[in-house]
């Protein structure tokens, strides 16, 4: 998650790579907004439009991108605590070039419409995390199910989403757990789950996601952090126990070099070279998996 300890971690990060908020706020977004993304091979023409879901709590503002023709796996993805906003909107978007129908959610809907963080700014930059914590506080484990279950019944009536195929899902951040959360509340539709830099995926609580796992059908990858392994490194082998006991399919790796937020293209700790290759073992999990 990110807290007081994950931003002096990511301090530190930016000082040996010489790079300050200051400029960060001033070349990373700017970088971001022109695509830090490497271009899809043999990507396909997609569709791109802004569209409201149902849920229980309201209407859930998202953005819905999928190819030109036929129907294909379902994808939703959960942003990480900044919310919904260009950089998520581009990778929803290369995703859909490689054939899938990406849903990009906004998790604050109940309090917000569209991007919280002002155009230019990010976590990182003073009162960012102010601004962002009442959002995240109206969000829970319970509000991921009901607001999951809401994605995948809008996902499973569109024209460009094949229903016999599984879903999957997607998180970062604070929504990494949501992607477990998700795959064992709903299993016969949930097929794959990636958390990337998630947080608080196996802890001491009761409603651990780990615990969940024996609910689960999905394969998964598990793309960690350095830095947060650091601070909890028994939480890689819970996880690892929980899937083998499972006999499910998991890919839970260390990503060295990377800090906390290393893999939206927005984030002051953007490590495009090991997003790049979490990327490619998502593809792969897809390709599998949602087959």
């Amino acid at each position: 998650m990110c807290d007081e300890l994950t931003e002096k971690d990511n301090d530190e990060y930016l000082r040996k790579n010489k790079l300050t908020r200051r400029k960060f706020g001033q070349h990373g977004v700017a970088a971001a907004v022109a695509m830090m993304l490497p271009p899809v091979a043999n990507a396909v023409d997609v569709v791109e439009q802004d569209v409201t879901v149902d849920t229980p709590d309201g209407e859930a503002d998202c953005y819905f991108v999928h190819p030109a023709s036929g129907a294909h796996a379902a994808v939703i993805v959960w942003p990480d605590i900044v919310g919904i906003r260009p950089a998520f909107r581009a990778m929803g978007k290369r995703l859909a070039q490689s054939e899938y129908s990406v849903l990009v959610v906004n998790p604050y809907y109940r309090t917000h419409k569209g991007a919280v963080v002002p155009e230019g700014k990010t976590f990182r930059d003073p009162g960012i995390r102010e601004l962002l914590m009442p959002h995240a506080q109206t969000l829970s484990p319970e509000t991921c199910i009901t607001d999951g279950r809401a994605f995948v019944e809008y996902l499973d009536q569109q024209p460009p989403v094949d229903t016999a195929r599984k879903i999957g899902t997607t998180g970062y951040c604070m929504t990494g757990s949501y992607t477990m959360r998700l795959a064992a509340a709903i299993p016969d539709r949930i097929g794959a789950g990636g958390s990337f830099h998630g947080g608080g995926l196996a802890t001491d609580d009761e409603d651990s996601p780990h615990l969940l796992v024996p609910q689960m059908k999905a394969g998964f990858l598990i793309a960690i952090a350095e830095s947060d392994d650091k601070r909890d490194p028994e939480a890689k082998q819970l996880l690892r126990d929980a899937y083998d006991a499972a006999g499910l399919e998991a890919e839970i790796e260390v990503y060295e070099g990377t800090n906390h937020g290393w893999c939206p293209p927005d984030s002051a700790v953007y490590h495009e070279a090991q997003a790049e290759r979490a990327w490619s073992r998502l593809l792969a999990l897809f390709e599998r998996e949602l087959a």
